[in-house]
Order: C-alpha cells, then sequence, then structure tokens
C-alpha cells in the first residue's frame, strides 16, 4: 500500500527540514526562484478561470496545480518550510542560524521569481501594452489595492484581519506540504496536496509567496499602492502570520502528538549522514 502511517510522516517531516535548513545559498536562491514564479503562473490561472467563469471556486480548483509542481520538483516554498524547519530545530538535526538563513534567502528568490513572472505576463497577455482591457490585469489591480488599502482603511483591526487569514491559510498550507509525505506514490501524494490548498485559496486566505507576485505585479499594472503600503499592511503581517500558523497548528502539533519515537528514529538514521 502506498499509504505512509502519521509517525513515519513526522520522520519524513525532520528529515526534510534537516535537509532544507543545510541548502547552500545558491540552491535556496533558484529553488526559490523556480517557485515563486511556478507560484504567479498558477496564480494568473486562478485568475483566469475567475474571471472567464465569474466563480471563485473554479479559480480554487485549479490553482493547486503549481503547488503539487513546486513540491514535486524538489523546489523550496517558505510557506511549506515554515513547519518542517522548526521540527529540525526541535529535534536537533539543524540550526535556528540554518533555518533563518532558508528562510531569507529563499524569500529573496520567490520576490525575484515573482516580480520576473509579473513583467513577463504583462508583456504577454497584454501584446506589450497594446491590449487595455484585459480582465486579469484589471483583476490584479484591484486584488493588489484590497489587500493593502483595504485593510490600512480599517486601522488596528485590519492589522488584526490579514495576520488571522494569513495564519489559518498556511495551516492549510503547511498540511499541504504535509500531506506529500503520506504517499509512496505521485498520484497519492498529488491528491492529498489537492485538498489543503484548494481550501486556502477558494476561503481568500492571505498567503505570503502568492502576495509577493500579486501585490507588486498591481502595483507594476498601476495599483494606487506605495511599496510602504505592501509591506506594512500586507508582506510582514502576512509572512508572521504564515510562520505561525505552520509552525504552531501542523508543525508543533503533530510533533506533540506523533513526536517522541519519530524524533528518535531520525536522529539515528541521520546519524551518519548529517
Amino acid at each position: 500500500m502506498s499509504y505512509i502511517q502519521p509517525k513515519e510522516v513526522l520522520n519524513q517531516m525532520i528529515q526534510a527540514g534537516t535537509i532544507k535548513s543545510n541548502l547552500s545559498v545558491k540552491d535556496l536562491l533558484i529553488r526559490g526562484f523556480l517557485a515563486g514564479a511556478i507560484l504567479s503562473c498558477a496564480t494568473t490561472l486562478a485568475f483566469s478561470a475567475v474571471t472567464q467563469t465569474g466563480l471563485g471556486l473554479i479559480g480554487a480548483l485549479v490553482f493547486p496545480v503549481g503547488f503539487v509542481i513546486i513540491i514535486l520538483l524538489g523546489l523550496e516554498l517558505v510557506t511549506g518550510t515554515f513547519a518542517l524547519a522548526p521540527l529540525a530545530v526541535i529535534a536537533r538535526r539543524a540550526t535556528i542560524g540554518g533555518m533563518l538563513e532558508n528562510f531569507f534567502w529563499v524569500i529573496v528568490g520567490h520576490l525575484v521569481g515573482s516580480i520576473v513572472y509579473a513583467a513577463l505576463y504583462y508583456v504577454a497577455v497584454t501584446n506589450f501594452g497594446h491590449i487595455h482591457d484585459q480582465p486579469v490585469i484589471k483583476y490584479i489591480i484591484k486584488l493588489a489595492e484590497t489587500k493593502t488599502n483595504g485593510y490600512s482603511a480599517l486601522g488596528s483591526d485590519g492589522m488584526i484581519a490579514v495576520f488571522v487569514k494569513a495564519v489559518l491559510c498556511n495551516w492549510m498550507v503547511t498540511l499541504g506540504a504535509v500531506m506529500a509525505f503520506t504517499s509512496s506514490s505521485v498520484t497519492g501524494k498529488i491528491l492529498a496536496m489537492w485538498l489543503p490548498i484548494l481550501i486556502f485559496f477558494a476561503q481568500g486566505f492571505e498567503h505570503a509567496v502568492v502576495n509577493m507576485f500579486v501585490i507588486p505585479a498591481g502595483i507594476m499594472y498601476g495599483a494606487q499602492v506605495s511599496l510602504g503600503d505592501w509591506w506594512v499592511w500586507n508582506q510582514i503581517p502576512v509572512l508572521l502570520g504564515n510562520f505561525a500558523g505552520g509552525v504552531l497548528f501542523t508543525g508543533i502539533l503533530l510533533f506533540i502528538t506523533h513526536g517522541l519515537s519519530g524524533t528518535a528514529t531520525v536522529k539515528h538514521e541521520n546519524s551518519k549522514t548529517v
């Protein structure tokens, strides 16, 4: 059978966190760049589905294709690592410094990949600026303003709202990353990953890497959003909320309920190679 038991899943989570925390800067940048660009492409696919059908759920059904590609190719998605690397630190298989280095360089890679894709996408769908009524471009502009100015207009309540939406988002996203470990078959991995990602996207929760595309792309396309608004009212609180949701609700709770024997196994298996 291809199903993998939860205790072994925890072993794989810790092992993955260990490997990620020891990658070179070059690999973190390349894998982060590719993941940012691929997730951005999946985002415009989802937005195309929404603007063509008028149904947000259709966009949510197709969006997980980007996440699946990222996981199956072994790329780096910082939001998924938020649940994995801290467990490697807890299990003493990685250092805090290695974990933070992963976060930093992967985020840099995500930003570059997302912005490069945003520029290429604009050229592609507007024929280099000659088509001015492209629906997805208009959708991105409106969404970028909603994700920043919409929260700032609410003051402290807006800051709380964006943080909570980020927590809920990455609770699901990290479950998607973990569900990939529950099957040894490619088909099983795809189906298992698809479900939590659909849940977060369909409900409009806040994902840091998606926003690394949506908001700078919106600014590039003409949204009335400043760089300060992007980071203060979205990117920073969303990164913090994504981290909290991933490490607390997925990483720590699974570690507590499945953890001690799994940790011992990982330490034994990796003692000669890490």
